[in-house]
């Protein structure tokens, strides 16, 4: 039943296999004539569709499959192989299901992520009840219930206590992720446990999987420069059959010949293979979480010579955390900690909520006459004494201008005064990924020359994260024009500009490839991005630079296979030892080579599934145990370092 509903989806196939049914009744019955004459009539009709429809993409300033299959049903009728020209009035007709096909199987995972759109929401009412309303009709605030087994239709955060929700189609996470009460839910995302109560935080116009459904949808109607380049080759393919036809024809007399090399002369690798291979690259892509807006950006992916990066939420976490306490003579380290974070619990500075959360299993005393300095510090009674928590400049001033304690390079200090005496400085740093590291070496390893990076922070900090990442190219206390610039006037190009700020859109724009980190980042550097990253995981940069890779060698190979099989076959019909009716099926089995070879992009090459990723190998261990070792405690009685 299925493959009749498929049949009937194509009805030109239909059309011509009933013909050829007829017709070979007619001819095993000895009507030999009339199954001729049956054949050649509807083959010429196929022809004088075709023929117009040639007229119609010549006028379009474009040039296609048309005149060559045209001029293949024309010669095979008039030097009465009649038969051979049913197979390629077969192969016209069947040319459309088998790119249907192969496009459908190679954008999948694209397709997936349409369909699962979800249409209806369950609204829960004030007064406890429950109604369906189309998703359209949330609104920021509503509360509503995601079943186990259904798609969350709007981001929200859960108002339920647990639930563990499959995010695979969104970030290539194969595992249910646990959320608890208080935490975001993305959109797109399935519900694999209890029923779940969300309150929305958007609409679905403005909620991450409508955004991806826009970028998807976009995708899929993209062309990519590569799959243009192909079809300019299509006519010097054609001049190059003609001409071998002609040839033949000219020396040996026989215009059969001319007939038999144009039947395996379609460049149907062409026009199916390359835009099969780049739509199943971006299918694949999308599988493992990685967004790309169009077709075109595979192919600058598969060039990119230069990586630019920011440093904050890209290279690092984003989030400052405290690593290490120095104190000074009598004050012990602890003591340090948790009198600042009796300070900083009153504060809204975002350091303040580090050092509180460093101090987090240890009892932390009460503060009382709490005074804040806007970007200053905190000052306030704890336990009977005075503690002034804050930048340098501030805590100075409270210990009569004496010199303080330094933290280590790096490192952004926050002084602790007690009673107008220094008692230490806490470090804090934005800790780098666990991943980076290994993430900056495997993108040298497919091939990218410069790596740098280009950042508005310090240049102490934004030097040490990069000489820990292996990276000696620094460019830093910049402003989000400077970063346009800089990216703007790198030489060797295509560049590559990952970050996921607010700041970042400009740069992205730019680039030639912009990466946004979009899961956690900003709606407008996601906005601005060609690619967008939905797992918070660096190293999907080095997989979509390998994907691109793959696609373009994969689009390659299949217009090389059927190029060159289709040349041989077209000496060897010119040499008359091919007959039409075999080079007709045989330029069926070649154009149903290419189109499966061609959806090889959407898996690894064996390369890639033996070449090194971020996150594995022992440095990319170190890196990952150096990123999350606790704060580190250390009793020094000096003011340096």
């Amino acid at each position: 039943m299925e493959l009749l509903r498929r049949t009937r989806a194509y009805p030109a196939v239909l059309v011509t296999l009933a013909v050829g049914t007829v017709a070979g009744v007619l001819e095993l019955a000895g009507h030999a004539a009339p199954a001729r004459v049956l054949v050649s009539a509807f083959a010429a009709l196929v022809m004088v569709r075709q023929a117009r429809h040639m007229v119609q993409t010549l006028r379009k300033g474009s040039y296609g499959v048309d005149v060559l299959a045209a001029t293949a049903i024309a010669a095979t009728v008039l030097v009465g192989e009649h038969w051979a020209a049913l197979v390629v009035c077969l192969m016209l007709a069947g040319g459309e299901a088998l790119e249907d096909y192969a496009t459908n199987r190679a954008a999948r995972e694209l397709g997936a992520l349409l369909e699962r759109a979800p249409r209806l929401a369950h609204l829960a009412r004030p007064d406890g009840s429950v109604v369906d309303v189309p998703v359209d009709e949330i609104r920021a605030g509503d509360r509503f219930w995601v079943k186990p087994g259904e798609v969350v239709p709007v981001d929200g955060v859960l108002l339920t206590d647990d639930a563990a929700f499959d995010e695979a189609s969104l970030t290539g996470e194969p595992l249910p992720v646990e959320r608890r009460r208080g935490d975001a839910v993305m959109s797109g995302s399935i519900d694999t446990t209890v029923p779940a109560l969300v309150r929305a935080t958007t609409t679905a116009a403005g909620s991450q999987y409508q955004a991806i459904i826009a970028l998807v949808a976009q995708a899929r109607t993209s062309k990519a420069p590569f799959v243009r380049l192909a079809d300019r080759v299509a006519l010097p393919f054609s001049v190059l059959a003609y001409t071998i036809g002609a040839t033949a024809w000219a020396l040996t007399g026989d215009p059969v010949r001319f007939a038999e090399v144009l039947v395996v002369a379609t460049p149907c690798p062409l026009i199916i293979a390359a835009p099969v291979a780049f739509m199943a690259g971006t299918s694949r892509a999308a599988r493992s979480g990685i967004i790309c807006k169009s077709a075109s950006i595979l192919e600058r992916l598969a060039h990119v010579r230069t990586v630019a990066l920011d440093k904050t939420g890209t290279l690092t976490r984003g989030r400052p955390e405290v690593v290490e306490v120095r104190a000074t003579d009598p004050f012990e380290p602890s003591e340090v900690l948790r009198l600042a974070a009796a300070v900083e619990r009153y504060s809204t500075h975002p350091l303040a909520a580090a050092i509180v959360a460093a101090a987090e299993g240890s009892p932390v005393p009460a503060a009382h006459d709490v005074e804040e300095r806007t970007a200053h510090g905190v000052t306030a009674t704890v336990d009977g004494r005075r503690v002034v928590v804050g930048k340098r400049s501030f805590v100075s001033d409270a210990v009569g201008g004496a010199e303080l304690a330094h933290p280590s390079p790096g490192r952004t200090g926050v002084h602790v005064a007690v009673d107008g005496r220094d008692a230490g400085v806490i470090g804090l740093a934005d800790p780098v990924r666990g991943e980076a590291a290994a993430t900056v070496a495997a993108l040298r390893a497919t091939g990218v020359r410069s790596v740098l990076v280009v950042t508005g922070d310090t240049g102490d900090t934004a030097r040490h994260v990069a000489a820990e990442v292996g990276i000696d190219d620094v460019r830093a206390e910049l402003l989000p024009r400077d970063k346009v610039d800089i990216v703007g006037s790198v030489p060797d190009r295509p560049v590559m500009m990952i970050g996921d700020g607010i700041n970042d859109a400009p740069v992205l724009a730019v680039a030639d490839i912009g990466v946004a980190m979009g899961a956690k980042g900003s709606t407008a550097a996601s906005e601005s991005a060609d690619v967008v990253v939905m797992l918070d995981d660096l190293s999907r940069t080095v997989q979509a630079v390998r994907i691109g890779r793959r696609t373009m060698r994969v689009a390659w190979q299949a217009i090389v296979i059927g190029v060159g099989l289709s040349v041989v076959l077209m000496l060897v019909a010119a040499a008359g030892a091919l007959p039409a009716i075999v080079g007709a099926w045989l330029q069926e089995a070649v154009d149903l080579t290419c189109t499966l070879w061609a959806l090889l992009a959407a898996r690894p090459g064996a390369a890639e599934r033996g070449a090194p990723t971020a996150g594995e190998g022992p440095g990319a261990a170190a890196s990952a145990a150096s990123a999350v070792l606790p704060a580190r405690v250390v009793h020094d009685r000096t003011d340096g370092p």
